[in-house]
């Protein structure tokens, strides 16, 4: 589990494609201090395992379903990632639960400077419109970020100048695709209502006995 604040930004060494996998290489040197091969490392909200490091740089394996539902097939060399290790018990969760499991990809849709922030639209999957709501929670490229508005297809963040300068977001321009999380206590909330209606609906109806 993550809490969507960003540790560091990392550098992409290498992405090494096979057909239908890719071995990924990141530098990031400040999250590296207690890693083990196994751990959890989040690469722009994406959940990712460790296969081996040196202290300096760490790599991960990606199968065909991350390729092809989030952004990091499309990494290059250079490209800077968002970083963030797994949340140890006891740290605090100073964004929002995130469990680095991409729902979907938007694109940048427009960006707003403000005197110090940044109003950026982004566009929204539709199957995932129904989990954004004004002041809610949403991670975009691991980042957590409270939602200023939402519409059908598209939804707007205000980023504070940390945000704008620690992670990738100062980065992203109009166009750039990032990663999506919506909360996942909305989809909880949403399965839970659908099995209690299951439910009611096929509970028997009583029906009052008719005296004769």
């Amino acid at each position: 589990m993550f809490t969507g604040i960003v540790s560091e930004l990392g550098t992409v060494v290498a992405l090494e494609r096979t057909t239908d996998a890719a071995r990924l290489t990141v530098r990031s040197p400040g999250v590296l201090a207690d890693v083990r091969r196994g751990d959890s490392i989040a690469v722009d909200g994406c959940c990712l395992t460790v296969a081996d490091h040196d202290g300096e740089t760490w790599t991960a394996d990606l199968m065909a379903e991350t390729l092809e539902r989030t952004t990091l097939g499309a990494l290059r060399a250079g490209d800077r990632v968002d970083v963030e290790p797994a949340l140890a018990v006891g740290d605090r969760l100073g964004g929002h639960v995130v469990q680095g499991h991409v729902d979907g990809v938007g694109t940048v849709l427009s960006r707003t400077p403000g005197e110090r922030w940044d109003v950026v639209e982004m566009s929204l999957p539709a199957d995932l419109a129904r989990y954004v709501v004004a002041k809610g929670s949403i991670a975009v490229d691991g980042v957590s970020l409270t939602v200023v508005g939402a519409a059908t297809d598209r939804f707007t963040v205000s980023l504070i100048p940390e945000t704008l300068a620690r992670t990738t977001l100062g980065l992203r321009a109009v166009g750039d695709r990032v990663n999506l999380e919506t909360d996942v206590l909305a989809r909880h909330v949403e399965r839970l209502l659908d099995h209690r209606l299951v439910a009611h609906d096929a509970a028997p109806v009583a029906t009052a006995e008719v005296a004769r």
